[in-house]
């Protein structure tokens, strides 16, 4: 009975050894970061290698969150300054009327933009009439205006000065400037 026992004992010994090859090689497929030098010798992940991944993975996300965080950011911002509504709303504002297929209503746009980080916060608004929605063109129709205008609005939403065509900022920021000042005296 006691060379049963031992064989028995050797069988498992030598079944354990044979399966330890195969449980390292599948350790390290399941697991790359935690295999052992035994598993990373048949094929695994080494953890250079896979520092090396989360670091190009990293960089992936970062530019695609920020990809993303900036079209979020941008569509808000657009749809805040086609709210055409806030016009009249007590502050002086520039309405500017714009086709957004237009290079120079995009250039004008850009200008007035930069012209609106000189001002005051909360002192003027801007505001966007996309002609090509109805309530833009509508707009645009009532003041007898076409695209690459700025219409400077008082506080109670009347045209006090027209702008047409492409301006730089440094104009548009004297301008904003006076529309500003005279709708406070």
């Amino acid at each position: 009975m006691k060379r049963s026992g031992k064989r028995k004992a050797s069988q498992r010994a030598s079944g354990a050894k044979a399966n330890a090859g195969t449980a390292a090689k599948d350790q390290a497929q399941a697991h790359p970061k935690t295999a052992s030098p035994a598993a990373k010798a048949k094929g695994g992940m080494d953890r250079r290698a896979l520092l090396g991944w989360l670091q190009v993975g990293g960089g992936a996300a970062l530019l695609f969150g920020g990809v993303g965080y900036y079209a979020v950011s941008s569509t808000m911002t657009t749809l805040s300054e086609q709210d055409l509504s806030r016009i009249g709303n007590g502050v002086p504002t520039v309405v500017q009327i714009h086709d957004p297929n237009c290079p120079q209503c995009a250039a004008l746009q850009r200008e007035a933009r930069a012209a609106m980080d000189a001002m005051d916060p909360g002192a003027l608004d801007y505001v966007v009439a996309n002609i090509k929605t109805a309530e833009g063109a509508r707009y645009a129709r009532l003041h007898g205006v076409g695209h690459v205008t700025l219409l400077l609005v008082d506080g109670q939403g009347e045209v006090v000065n027209v702008l047409q065509g492409v301006r730089d900022r440094a104009e548009l920021t004297r301008a904003f400037t006076r529309h500003v000042a005279a709708a406070g005296s």
